[in-house]
């Protein structure tokens, strides 16, 4: 549908530009936008690289472990039909621990190896299993306490204070996912 849409918002700008007399303001701004855009990619991918490395280091140490038993009894609240000891236990960590310090980049990777290993173990895989639906509720409300990617873009657009979302954003992920867990588990409830 897109591959529809933007073409033609594309054209109609172009059209409008050349009727109206603007078409030397559409050429300074398409020169502006990549430049706006490239920059913006720059930024955005050396705080992904940091985020990246971090995680990734982690993983690699006993941190991972800890925090996965840190986050265990909101874990077998969550998602009691995964057994105790299972990888996916692990996965779904990570996959919470990158969106809490608001690593958006690095969470959906983990969250689609999480999802893998959920279908892995889905019984039926033409539906998802209640632990598919709550991972995927919890991984688009992402908690963030550290809001990594927005800071990143804010300070990349020349923001006196990039930092000043950080409230806000609790508030609303917090609300988000209260909100997202509720419904998924009386939805489970009523499909029982």
């Amino acid at each position: 549908m897109l591959n529809f849409v933007w073409p033609i918002f594309i054209i109609i700008s172009f059209v409008y530009a050349i009727f109206s007399g603007n078409l030397d303001s559409l050429n300074s701004s398409i020169f502006s936008s990549t430049e706006e855009a490239v920059k913006l990619c720059l930024s955005l991918l050396g705080t992904m690289c940091l985020w990246n490395g971090i995680m990734e280091i982690a993983n690699q140490t006993s941190v991972v472990t800890k925090l996965t038993k840190l986050l265990k009894p909101l874990m077998k609240l969550l998602f009691p039909e995964i057994k105790e000891n299972s990888p996916v236990y692990q996965e779904i960590s990570m996959n919470m621990i990158a969106n809490i310090l608001g690593l958006g980049n690095a969470a959906t990777p983990l969250g689609l190896k999480a999802m893998k290993s959920l279908q892995e173990q889905n019984i039926d895989k033409t539906i998802l299993s209640n632990s598919m639906a709550t991972l995927i509720v919890i991984n688009t409300a992402s908690i963030q306490i550290i809001p990594t990617t927005v800071i990143a873009i804010r300070s990349s657009l020349g923001s006196q204070n990039p930092t000043s979302i950080i409230v806000p954003v609790w508030i609303a992920t917090i609300c988000a996912a209260i909100a997202g867990i509720t419904a998924t588990k009386l939805f489970i409830k009523m499909g029982k």
